[in-house]
């Protein structure tokens, strides 16, 4: 009964909740300009939409060009809901994919994918033009490339409010440190689980970009190259999110069958929960009070990683509890044999959280 209420109250609530700040809404919109005119031009531009999906989805630069998606690169319509156009500037098509049936299409390819729950990223971007420097901030116009990268490579981007202290403290020799404590210290009022920092310079018509990234104990760095602010933004959200992906992407056949056991558990975090471990098919076990036990497939760093994401802490071996008493039967007599509490029968092995 106590498993059967988790589930009911548990599904109201998932229906209730907002969106968490590390879901990335609109994962299966894409947006591509039309070059050219006429139909093959627009077909052409629902094609490239088709490959923009698949590298938000797998973080691989080469999945769409994987053997077993040749049929939908020529015609995606069969993973398409609908698909409209924007006048611009530019003109571009705006397509709907099926979220079902493109995970399928490609598991059934092999591919590695990444769901939608993903680090939220802080942007400390700082642009040098002939008109001097700025930190762009949140509500600024220049935000709007910036924005719109993220979205487009399938990332969750904030950006800091760009106040007086903020715009003293990233400057140009902090953002190209190695060093990320101030930029950390300063984050700490946005809740962001990465930092994004960005120096981007104007020289010889070009724009020129130096990044790097800390999430965790993981520091990234690369360059970028582009012809103006708008394609510099998006070389860097696609640098980013194939350096972030390896870590949380889920490959077909390459997972093992895991027991997790999360404590402290409520209606609203079992609602978060269902959300977070659905790349991985959990099945409910066992609710016991706040402890609910699940077996899922996958892999236990990038399992671990996720839970990290949603701020659960990974409970030592040392510290836990005592496996469940047995109970008796219903309706059972005294002196009569007891029936076990219907658990694994195999001694817990899994991986253990707490909220």
């Amino acid at each position: 009964m106590r498993l059967f209420i988790y589930l009911a109250a548990g599904c109201m609530a998932l229906a209730s909740m907002g969106a968490q700040a590390e879901s990335v809404s609109g994962l299966y919109q894409v947006r591509e300009p039309i070059e050219g005119q006429g139909a093959e031009a627009r077909t052409a531009a629902t094609a490239k939409a088709f490959e923009t999906l698949v590298l938000r989805l797998t973080g691989d630069s080469k999945a769409a060009q994987n053997p077993g998606l040749a049929e939908l690169r020529k015609n995606p319509q069969p993973l398409i809901n609908q698909v409209g156009t924007d006048a611009g500037p530019p003109e571009s098509v705006e397509v709907e994919f099926d979220p079902g049936s493109t995970e399928r299409a490609l598991r059934k390819a092999g591919l590695a994918l990444w769901g939608s729950n993903r680090p939220s990223i802080l942007g400390w971007w700082l642009t040098d033009s002939v008109d001097g420097s700025n930190l762009i901030g949140d509500g600024q116009a220049s935000a709007q490339p910036l924005r719109r990268a993220a979205q487009h490579r399938g990332l969750p981007l904030r950006l800091p409010l760009a106040d007086l202290q903020e715009q003293l403290l990233a400057n140009a020799k902090q953002l190209e440190s190695n060093d990320p404590a101030p930029l950390r210290d300063a984050a700490q009022r946005y809740g962001a689980d990465a930092l994004l920092a960005v120096h981007a310079q104007e020289a010889d018509g070009k724009w020129q970009g130096k990044w790097q990234l800390w999430l965790g104990d993981q520091h990234e760095q690369g360059t970028a190259e582009a012809g103006d602010q708008a394609a510099l933004a998006d070389a860097v959200m696609l640098a980013v999110g194939n350096r972030l992906a390896p870590r949380y992407v889920i490959k077909a056949g390459a997972s093992s069958q895991l027991q997790l056991q999360v404590q402290g558990m409520n209606l609203q975090r079992y609602a978060e929960l269902s959300r977070v471990l659905e790349p991985y098919g959990p099945r409910l076990q066992l609710a016991d009070g706040g402890t609910l036990t699940y077996a899922v497939s996958g892999n236990r760093e990038q399992l671990r990683a996720q839970l990290g994401l949603a701020k659960l802490q990974e409970v030592p071996a040392e510290q836990a509890p005592p496996a469940p008493s047995p109970t008796p039967s219903p309706g059972a007599a005294p002196g009569q044999p007891v029936t076990p509490a219907p658990v694994s029968a195999k001694p817990f092995d899994g991986l253990r959280f707490r909220w």
